[in-house]
This record gives C-alpha cells, sequence and structure tokens, in this order.
C-alpha cells in the first residue's frame, strides 16, 4: 500500500502564494502531494498551467485539482447550470495541463427536491461532462466529493452509486465532511472502517487509488461550518482512527489535508501514518 500526503492548495510556509512555489514547497517539506485550489474561479491561464507541469514532472508531487464551490449540476436556472458546466470541464482543462490526476467538485444541491430526482439531473449532467472530457481527450478524471450538509447531494451512497452509473468517475471522500454530514457520527474505528467496507462493497478498486480529503471540523445538526486543526480544541475528528482503518484496510491513495494549519497537520498526518 501506498499513501500519498499532502496540502489543499500552497502551504503557508512558500516563499510566496503560487502554485508553483507551493509545489516546491510540497516537496522541500518531504511531502507528496497538492491540490490546486480553482475554488474562487479557474483563474490559471493555459501558459501558467503549462509551466505548473514543468515543476511537476521535475518534483514528482502528485496534483489534483479542486473546481469552484459554486457549482450546482441541479441548478433550476439554465445559466446558472451551465456555469457550473463550463466551471467543471474549465477545470478538468486547466488541470489536465497542469497533469492533475482528478478534478474534485462538490455535485450540487437538492433545493426541496426529491433526491431520486436530484441523482437522476446530475446523472445525465456527468454523463454529458464525461463525454466532453473524452471528445477534449482530457487525460483527468472527475471525482465528485462526499459533501458536509445534509441540504447537498453527496452522502457516500449517492456518490458510489454515481460512480456506478456513469463511466469514468472517480471519488473523493472527505472524511471530515462524513463526520459533519452525519453530526459527529464517526466515532470510532468501527466507524471509519464501516466507510471503507461501504466503498469496498461497492467499487473495491477505488481502494486502491483513493482520493481523499481530511481536516479537523466545525458542525452543527445542519452539517458543516469550517475547518479545524486536529489538535483544536473544539475538533472531535479522530484522525488517528482515521489512520488506522486506512491502514487496516491497506487503502492506497493520496490524502489532501485541510486543515487551516495545511501544511502542519498534513506532516503529522503522515509521521502519525509511518508510525502504524
Amino acid at each position: 500500500m501506498v499513501l500519498l500526503f499532502g496540502t489543499a492548495g500552497t502551504p503557508h510556509s512558500a516563499s510566496e502564494h503560487s502554485s508553483i512555489a507551493g509545489i516546491e514547497r510540497v516537496k522541500e517539506l518531504g511531502l507528496d502531494a497538492m491540490e490546486l485550489e480553482f475554488v474562487y474561479g479557474v483563474k490559471m491561464t493555459p501558459e501558467s498551467a503549462k509551466k505548473v507541469r514543468a515543476v511537476q514532472e521535475k518534483t514528482g508531487i502528485e496534483l489534483s485539482v479542486h473546481a469552484p464551490y459554486y457549482i450546482n449540476l441541479n441548478s433550476s436556472d439554465r445559466q446558472k447550470l451551465g456555469l457550473s458546466k463550463y466551471n467543471v470541464l474549465q477545470s478538468c482543462r486547466i488541470g489536465a495541463l497542469c497533469n492533475a490526476r482528478c478534478v474534485a467538485f462538490h455535485p450540487g444541491f437538492y433545493q426541496g427536491v426529491k433526491p431520486e430526482t436530484v441523482f437522476k439531473s446530475i446523472q445525465a449532467v456527468l454523463e454529458e461532462l464525461a463525454g466532453d472530457l473524452r471528445e477534449e481527450k482530457l487525460a483527468v478524471v472527475l471525482a465528485p466529493e462526499t459533501t458536509g450538509k445534509p441540504s447537498q447531494f453527496g452522502s457516500l451512497e449517492e456518490l458510489l452509486k454515481l460512480c456506478s452509473s456513469v463511466s469514468g468517475l472517480r471519488l473523493t471522500v472527505d472524511f471530515a465532511h462524513l463526520h459533519a454530514r452525519s453530526n459527529g457520527g464517526l466515532k470510532s474505528l468501527n466507524d471509519f472502517e464501516n466507510v471503507l467496507e461501504k466503498i469496498e462493497a461497492r467499487h473495491k478498486p477505488f481502494l486502491k487509488d483513493l482520493h481523499m480529503h481530511v481536516s479537523g471540523i466545525n458542525y452543527s445538526a445542519k452539517g458543516e461550518r469550517n475547518h479545524l486543526n486536529f489538535k483544536d480544541k473544539s475538533n472531535d475528528f479522530n484522525h488517528s482512527f482515521f489512520l488506522q482503518a486506512l491502514k487496516n484496510f491497506k487503502v492506497s491513495g493520496t490524502v489532501i489535508c485541510e486543515s487551516p494549519s495545511l501544511e502542519a497537520d498534513a506532516l503529522l498526518l503522515k509521521k502519525e501514518f509511518k508510525k502504524l
């Protein structure tokens, strides 16, 4: 099993806040991966993306992309839906130029519509987007992410079903989101293992290359509020149980840390995992 650990965006200790400086700093820190954060829009130009790729190839740091936050593939507004589709596709275009392996994104919101209807709507849009990727020969994979609020489409069960119905999708499992979505449901080692058991039962190969997000988390009955550091007194997400579950199930893949202390918590995860 091989697990790569990295940061969600440029480490705070990088020489400057840029993707290239971020990749170089990740390498210096002894980490393995970095997620390019396009969360407020895909602002990177193709020219810049090619420069990022050159640094990625030189350092060997694995890259992924997080598409913009305001994507809603279930929007009833045609303009908003069109913009959402564009943002996913543009994230894939620039991500592919950077040599990123996958593009994580929050699929959408229920907005009072029955979950089954929402599923069909998002399924149809993702089939269209997957076709666009094939047509444009983009070497990157769509990876819908488990979401942190019950009002958002994106439970683990929904995404596993989605991955069964749309060819070529990869799963992004945000364990902090699952914890928040269930109002603190990941309390024991067994709870974390149950998540992996569900993935194994539906898509066993995913455990050999699983894309993951993790952090401390603040939440309420309505779900996610904000990310926290693992050692924050108000955080009850048990990262040790998380790591032990990955070890027990021999999971390979990438763990992207989204804690406010990006590199500190990413290094904490990597060091603790090595001791298991």
